[in-house]
């Protein structure tokens, strides 16, 4: 296509040297409405989409001065300055609305006119409903990918041998049937985004998306344009045409709000309104987008120190712990280690294709072991011992130094049985709570004073 004639030799010319015929078909073809000026800001050229939006027939307009047709036309504007005009809204008196790019027609470096495109309205709208359309499939897509891969977890996953492990699991089941927000408290590397898994896939909303991200791995202003997404232009670097929001991508799903405790306080304010209101303005936007999103959100830290230290706003901490399920440490339940070990080394069986087991002299050390690390780190040494290990078979020799202790060091009978004592009345405390009530309650349970409770303890 030819859009002007390179035999021209001045700015003064006509819409037959500054148009090819195949470059007036096309124009002539399109939706938009297509406006061309020379160097003197006269109409050259007009296709029927624009004639039509004027009411004017083309001998009426055709090498008219544009301003007198169009008193408030931009188009001369870039002839001056010789830099385009992108989305500039426009209303004609009929309320009718619409949008312009204008941009400078070079020639030898020498600009020699304009051109408008105008999109109106009503083809924006047909506009939107396809990227609507398009987003919807996007986020079947989506929604569908993570079926697939992050959200394999489910209730059947959680090891619960001890009976406050069983109590916590059978909580998060029982808010698993709700739509109501949930809060897990715990230690780091205890499983919280299993939890946060197992729940969404136990609930109303299993067939959509579950979307995770932690808190802590961003500023505060990367973190709200994670959340919120933003708008085409919100800041320097910001995508073209703006960028989806978690709260938006989660629409019918669930939110896993990891290490929430670390949210920026202005930050936990907008967060507070778009889970009382189901609505959020993107960064930089006008326009408010609404989301129906159930939000799972975990801790490490303690939040009511961080509420008492200003660190953490008390009505948010309310709106995220309609259920608030603490998962208990490894150490206190130390009776899940055995099946916790089997069912990790089966996994890494499959994953390493060898064998991958475990001599009971090692299941001695990760019994002693306290496990500052959880799960987390119980997975960690058995992967590094199979590794180690000359056939799969991990024994002592094979476990790191840290959870090794010396021949010296092996825990007797008397020594294991109040290892096994205190972790017994420490599942009861769990049940009952730490104070004396509950401490009385645990020591009729099981039989013995409140005095040899806290013999057993250490607490005498």
């Amino acid at each position: 296509m030819i859009l002007y004639n390179t035999k021209m030799t001045d700015k003064k010319v006509d819409d037959e040297m500054f148009l090819s015929e195949d470059a007036k078909a096309i124009f002539q073809s399109m939706r938009e409405g297509i406006l061309i000026i020379d160097g003197q800001a006269r109409i050259l050229f007009a296709n029927r989409s624009y004639l039509d939006f004027l009411h004017k027939p083309a001998e009426e307009i055709i090498n008219q001065p544009l301003r007198e047709v169009r008193p408030g036309a931009r188009l001369p504007e870039v002839l001056s300055t010789g830099q385009p005009i992108l989305h500039a809204p426009r209303m004609e008196e009929n309320d009718d609305v619409y949008f312009v790019n204008m941009y400078p027609i070079q020639f030898n470096r020498e600009i020699i006119g304009g051109i408008s495109v105008v999109t109106f309205m009503r083809d924006a709208h047909d506009f939107r409903a396809e990227l609507e359309a398009y987003e919807k499939r996007s986020r079947r897509v989506l929604q569908r990918v993570n079926k697939a891969n992050s959200t394999r977890y489910t209730f059947d996953s959680i090891v619960a041998v001890g009976e406050n492990v069983r109590a916590v699991k059978s909580l998060a089941q029982k808010a698993a049937a709700t739509d109501a927000a949930v809060l897990l408290a715990s230690e780091s590397g205890t499983g919280k985004e299993l939890y946060a898994q197992a729940i969404h896939n136990a609930s109303p909303r299993q067939g959509e998306v579950f979307v995770a991200i932690n808190c802590a791995n961003f500023n505060a202003n990367t973190l709200e344009s994670e959340l919120f997404g933003y708008v085409e232009g919100a800041f320097t670097g910001a995508k073209r045409g703006g960028k989806m929001g978690l709260f938006e991508a989660a629409d019918g799903g669930t939110l896993f709000l990891d290490e929430v405790s670390e949210m920026d306080l202005g930050l936990q304010a907008k967060l507070l309104r778009v889970l009382q209101e189901g609505r959020f303005r993107p960064v930089g936007g006008v326009a408010e987008v609404e989301t129906d999103v159930r939000v799972v959100s975990a801790s490490n830290a303690d939040l009511q120190q961080y509420i008492q230290q200003g660190r953490f706003r008390r009505d948010l901490f309310y709106r995220l712990s309609t259920f608030q399920i603490r998962i208990p440490p490894l150490r206190d339940r130390r009776g899940d280690i055995p099946l916790l070990a089997r069912t990790i080394l089966a996994g890494l069986a499959v994953k390493l294709k060898r064998r991958a087991g475990l001599s009971p002299e090692a299941l001695d050390c990760l019994m002693a072991h306290d496990w500052p690390g959880n799960v987390r780190e119980l997975r960690n040494v058995l992967e590094a011992s199979v590794y180690l290990s000359s056939d799969g078979l991990i024994t002592r020799e094979s476990l790191p130094e840290h959870i090794v202790r010396r021949p010296e060091q092996r825990l007797s009978l008397p020594h294991r049985v109040r290892i096994f004592e205190r972790a017994e009345i420490q599942k009861l405390l769990q049940q009952y709570g730490q104070g004396l009530e509950g401490k009385k309650r645990a020591a009729a349970e099981l039989g013995i004073s409140l005095a040899t409770l806290y013999n057993k303890l250490g607490e005498g």
